[in-house]
């Protein structure tokens, strides 16, 4: 029976730290972390996201400004948003809520956000940097899944590890952090053949794919690491990739869900934008 990765356990042990960042900055008369959020029409998961975002911060002294924009808001008033909140000295960090209603150029709107206070690596520089192995900002998300891997105690250097999902927001950024620590690592999409054959060949496997129950247990690699970062909502319920009653058995080590990755991500947020003042 594999052990449970507990995503709230290990946001709680950074959380505390945030508080004891954020209190001692106060004690001694320095700024306090500010966040500003932006979300523009009415997507659900998003709404959710910032929701978590507001009631995390307050809990730990973080500053946060919560902005929602109209569905039909004009590409140039979100930018011009933007860059007043660039100039703003009291705003050290930026969540831009993806993703964006249709008639806005992603890609616009994320370059529009200085790379100072790019909390969740949206930008070209930070990305680019980022797969430059220079210092940026981590995303969130990614970030979460390489710091419970760790919580695991296992030793990640020459460990096979295989991604199932390609985006640029999950899927990529996990396979250069696995590859910064000495990973040997495998992309999977759509098009990938044979796939079952080669998750059981994973010590380290990541579902990013969003189709619940899509990785039974015959997916999975005796004693392997298994981070299920897939979140489907079914009849009121939060479902992931994993079936996870299958996987369990044969897991060494598996994120639930919920309780896994996403109880990490809003955290890691708010300890990207602790470092922004470093």
């Amino acid at each position: 029976m594999g052990q449970i990765i507990d995503g709230k356990l290990q946001a709680k042990k950074y959380r505390e730290k945030i508080a004891s960042f954020v209190q001692e900055r106060i004690k001694s008369g320095l700024k306090v972390p500010c966040i500003a959020s932006i979300m523009v029409g009415n997507d659900g998961g998003s709404k959710y996201y910032l929701e978590n975002q507001k009631r995390l911060c307050d809990k730990l002294g973080v500053k946060f400004q919560s902005i929602i924009l109209n569905e039909d808001s004009a590409e140039s008033d979100i930018i011009n948003l933007i860059t007043k909140l660039n100039k703003d000295n009291d705003v050290n960090g930026i969540m831009l809520q993806l993703p964006l209603p249709e008639h806005i150029n992603e890609k616009n709107i994320t370059s529009a956000i200085v790379e100072s206070k790019d909390i969740d690596s949206l930008t070209y520089e930070n990305t680019g940097k980022f797969y430059r192995g220079q210092k940026a900002f981590i995303p969130c998300t990614p970030r979460s899944i390489i710091e419970l891997i760790k919580s695991t105690g296992i030793d990640i250097s020459g460990k096979n590890a295989v991604i199932i999902g390609r985006s640029n927001i999950v899927g990529k950024p996990v396979s250069q952090l696995l590859l910064n620590e000495n990973a040997t690592v495998t992309i999977c999409h759509s098009k990938t053949k044979d796939l079952k054959n080669i998750c059981n060949k994973a010590d380290i496997l990541v579902s990013a794919v969003g189709n619940p129950g899509f990785i039974t247990g015959e997916y999975i690699k005796q004693n392997a690491v298994v981070i299920d970062v897939g979140t489907t909502v079914i009849d009121g319920k939060l479902k992931g990739d994993v079936c996870f009653d299958e996987a369990v058995s044969k897991a060494a080590f598996i994120t639930p869900v919920p309780g896994g990755v996403g109880a990490m991500t809003t955290t890691m947020l708010i300890l990207n934008v602790c470092e922004a003042l470093l």
